[in-house]
């Protein structure tokens, strides 16, 4: 049996509805993903996310030469009010 380039015409066409039928499904599946997922959920919260981090490293950065200040400085409190302490039991 031979088949005519009109019988293999009429293969491919039907495979190729049968292929489509299939990939359509995947297709609006992807497109869910990229759209619902990503642009309307992953990507905004991804954004919120950078900027929290990025705001609180900016505010870290800034102070972190003045911690060493307060540092020094509460050890010389620590330091003051101890004498403090020894110098009222002296009195009483």
């Amino acid at each position: 049996m031979t088949l005519t380039n009109e019988d293999l015409l009429a293969i491919s066409q039907l495979l190729d509805v049968k292929l489509d039928a299939r990939l359509k499904p995947m297709e609006n599946s992807l497109k869910r993903i990229e759209i619902d997922l990503l642009e309307n959920n992953v990507l905004p919260r991804l954004n919120t996310i950078e900027t929290c981090y990025t705001d609180t490293y900016k505010r870290y950065k800034d102070y972190a030469d003045k911690m060493d200040a307060a540092f020094t400085d509460i050890e010389l409190l620590k330091k003051v009010a101890s004498d403090h302490s020894e110098k009222l039991k002296k009195i009483s």
